[in-house]
């Protein structure tokens, strides 16, 4: 049994997934990169070890549920359990737009990948993390995930009125309170966490870089008391 704690965190080859994992591993935690192309998740792992971190690559396509079992399978047979799982794998589709005028398959590619897939893994990993002494599960969650939020005319996002991504954050929530429920006798810790306003290449444009969005998630994937809430850099969102 590895004596590290190992986190597993999806889409993790680039952007705010590749500055997770590299946070978390420089809190001495063996991270394992998941992506769906392996020669992106190796070049991650180079990145990494450059720096002298612990890290592996596994293919993980969180749309495939043979990809998803089979990097459960690996996970098991060379750690034994999992520690922390980081749901961040995610897309925006600029075919997404209000109800009347999205395009429905961006709709339901964004919610396939977005939403299924965070339920896909998580229900896949979900065993290896209840034998771990104090496993966490931390959902990359946006503000534009709020009902609250997004019904707020005041609000910032309040014209932000993307069917699909919204929608898939706003599922996402669900997925972090119908887990908290579940798990509450197990000791496994779940979370929404946005990261804020980043600019990475999902969306072209944003205030924070990759690394300053990294933090807060990485910072409830490492510890923290909060169990069950939706959080970002300014505090507590309402769901």
């Amino acid at each position: 049994m590895d004596s590290k704690r190992i986190a597993l965190v999806t889409g993790a080859n680039k952007g705010i997934g590749l500055e997770i994992a590299r946070q978390i591993a420089e809190a001495g935690v063996a991270v394992i990169i998941g992506s769906r192309d392996a020669r992106l998740g190796d070049a991650a792992v180079a990145d990494l070890a450059a720096q002298g971190l612990d890290a592996t690559a596994i293919k993980l396509d969180v749309t495939d549920e043979a990809s998803i079992a089979s990097a459960a399978a690996t996970i098991e047979v060379r750690h034994g359990r999992l520690d922390i799982l980081v749901n961040n794998a995610g897309i925006f589709d600029f075919a997404d737009a209000p109800p009347s005028q999205a395009s429905i398959a961006a709709v339901r590619r964004v919610l396939e990948t977005n939403f299924i897939g965070a339920v896909a893994v998580s229900q896949a990993m979900v065993p290896l993390l209840r034998k771990s002494p104090a496993g966490r599960i931390v959902n990359l969650s946006s503000s534009l995930g709020s009902l609250t939020v997004n019904a707020d005319p005041s609000s910032p996002y309040f014209a932000q009125r993307y069917i699909g991504y919204n929608a898939s954050k706003a599922a996402l929530n669900m997925l972090t309170i119908q887990l908290t429920e579940e798990l509450r006798d197990t000791g496994i810790v779940v979370n929404s966490v946005s990261p804020g306003f980043v600019k990475t290449d999902l969306t072209g444009y944003g205030i924070m870089t990759p690394q300053e969005g990294a933090r807060l998630p990485a910072q409830h994937a490492l510890g923290g008391s909060d169990n069950g809430r939706f959080l970002e850099p300014d505090g507590y969102t309402p769901w």
